[in-house]
């Protein structure tokens, strides 16, 4: 358990996009079981929604990365009192 935290911790975005790819495929096969895909086609979608997941938290992230910029640069900006 505790590996499993310290990965988590270490990967966050990497996990997020492990948890939206498995929530998203699930969804996706769930909607499309009747739909009659061939096995190519149902593996092209998955393939697809995996890379859409991980596209997505790479968005969400560059909210974060203008976070983590915005605070280092009013820290390097600040002169110390004297």
């Amino acid at each position: 358990m505790n590996a499993l935290k310290s990965f988590v911790s270490k990967h966050p975005r990497l996990t997020a996009w492990l948890v939206l790819a498995i929530g998203m495929v699930l969804i996706l096969l769930w909607a499309s079981k009747d739909v009659g895909l061939l096995p190519t086609q149902l593996g092209a979608l998955i393939v697809a929604t995996i890379v859409l997941a991980g596209l997505c938290v790479w968005i969400i992230g560059w909210e974060d990365d203008d976070d983590d910029e915005e605070s280092a640069s009013t820290v390097s900006t600040t002169k110390p009192a004297k």
